[in-house]
């Protein structure tokens, strides 16, 4: 829905707004929440067809986890959207709306450790990407998805040693200079991060554009 934002801007339509009495910050937070209310129907989706998959290859999942990964996703929703949004904005033609949907869609889930663990890359690299919050909510989705797992290993007999190490190499504990980032910090920095980006959203929606 972000690029409709753009879109709109492309084919005209958002004279039809400027006309109407409603105020521009007003226009702008209706492109944030459509795009919030269609991305979390999408995920809500999918986290349900992947309880389905987990149901039914091995349920080590608790109550308290199933609520974790549903803030999780809602999080996740929150921050990539208002990501976008502040990316979007200045954005005036189609070329420039697909270029950057390509880069922001594809490249950062690359670069957070969405589709391959952090831990696969080099350490200077590892080092930089410690620094995204992104990587700290990719961290949280995959701390509360496997710690059952992970409890059940143990109890199976596996060496803690070999768990944790597991647990490392899927990212679950993410280092950032030299210290491990606690699942609860890992929340917080994602809740910062929203509302940071989310008052720069607002203030830059709220100033005068260029005609």
């Amino acid at each position: 829905v972000n690029l409709t934002m753009v879109q709109d801007r492309v084919y005209g339509s958002r004279r039809d707004f400027d006309v109407s009495p409603v105020r521009k910050p007003m226009i702008y937070l209706g492109y944030f929440f459509s795009t919030v209310l269609n991305s979390l129907m999408v995920n809500m989706v999918a986290l349900a067809a992947c309880f389905v998959y987990v149901w039914k290859m091995g349920w080590f999942l608790r109550a308290g986890d199933v609520a974790f990964l549903i803030v999780d996703i809602i999080l996740l929703v929150l921050f990539g959207t208002v990501l976008s949004s502040v990316v979007c904005y200045p954005l005036k033609t189609q070329g420039q709306m697909s270029a950057v949907g390509t880069v922001v869609s594809a490249g950062y889930g690359f670069v957070c450790g969405a589709y391959m663990p952090i831990s696969n890359f080099g350490e200077g690299l590892q080092k930089a990407l410690s620094y995204l919050p992104g990587t700290y909510g990719t961290a949280l989705l995959k701390n509360h998805m496997l710690r059952g797992a992970f409890e059940e290993m143990e109890a199976q007999g596996f060496p803690s040693q070999v768990v944790k190490a597991i647990s490392d190499s899927l990212d679950c504990n993410p280092v950032f200079r030299d210290h491990t980032v606690e699942p609860e910090i890992m929340l917080l920095i994602m809740l910062g991060s929203v509302v940071g980006l989310g008052s720069i959203y607002l203030i830059i929606t709220a100033m005068p554009e260029k005609r």
